[in-house]
């Protein structure tokens, strides 16, 4: 009973140590918290809003506003590249703020009230930090689809004809992008002939031939005809001694050959002299 009666008074002292020092509280916080002028003023705000949400919180036992700004801004810091241990020290340095009001206050009771109020404050700093990492994996999640939609553009080569020019390995994830992207341009554009250039890959193994072939297959379904083409010898090696096989799907050397195939596909005419003439030839009605 003696422990609960101490107990409840350290926490009332803190309480009014939090009220009647607030300006100096805020002040020392936002010195340890901040990593220069510009995120010091940046950062005012937002520590002024969690001291008033904390100093609520501890007299109604509600946190849920609390996490919230605190949440808030972990995922802001995230965003704006602050380091882990940064966004928690801009947490815990206000325990050293109280500390020093409750040091200049010498009370037993604020000493047994600072403790118990490092205790919450631990258990809100462990709470920002795992929404400080789990708003990274986020960015890092969003980043790695953005540039895997950047590397894997579906162009435009002729009327009819669409291209997809892919660099680097070529994995489940991005065959599932490729697909969507060339599946999409080919109903968007109305195209009937696509070229797949895989120069820049840099080897072709079994799972990769799998996945050209899907990509292919799903073409087919929308009506387009497919041409692969960026076969280097090295390449061709390695496929004829893996024993894979393309069936009847049309294979070539370079992108040009690829292009003037699907040309002549499509109806154009290419007469190759010392300078490449394109002629369209005309059906009759």
């Amino acid at each position: 009973m003696i422990l609960t009666v101490h107990a409840d008074a350290g926490r009332r002292r803190i309480e009014e140590l939090l009220r009647d020092h607030e300006e100096r509280i805020l002040k020392r916080w936002l010195e340890s918290a901040s990593g220069g002028p510009a995120d010091r003023s940046d950062l005012a705000g937002r520590l002024r809003d969690v001291y008033h949400a904390l100093r609520d919180s501890l007299e109604s036992g509600d946190t849920s506003d609390l996490r919230g700004l605190l949440a808030d801004l972990s995922r802001s810091r995230a965003r704006e590249g602050h380091s882990p241990t940064a966004t928690a020290v801009a947490v815990f340095g206000v325990k050293e703020a109280v500390y020093e009001i409750v040091e200049a206050d010498g009370g037993a009771e604020a000493l047994r009230g600072f403790i118990w109020f490092t205790k919450i404050v631990d258990d809100l700093g462990l709470f920002t930090f795992e929404t400080y990492a789990a708003a990274r994996e986020k960015i890092i999640i969003d980043q790695a689809e953005q540039l895997l939609e950047l590397s894997t553009p579906v162009v435009k080569l002729w009327e009819g004809i669409v291209a997809v020019p892919l660099v680097g390995t070529l994995d489940s994830a991005r065959t599932q992008v490729v697909m969507e992207k060339l599946l999409q341009t080919l109903v968007d554009t109305g195209s009937e002939h696509a070229v797949i250039d895989i120069t820049g890959v840099p080897a072709v193994d079994t799972q990769v031939a799998q996945h050209l072939l899907k990509t292919v297959v799903a073409a087919r379904l929308m009506g387009a005809e497919c041409v692969i083409s960026g076969i280097r010898p090295q390449i061709a090696h390695t496929i004829v001694t893996l024993g894979i096989e393309f069936g009847d799907i049309v294979t070539k050397a370079s992108l040009a050959d690829a292009l003037a195939h699907a040309l002549r596909r499509s109806g154009v005419e290419i007469d190759s002299g010392r300078r490449t003439r394109i002629a369209v030839r005309a059906e009759e009605v």
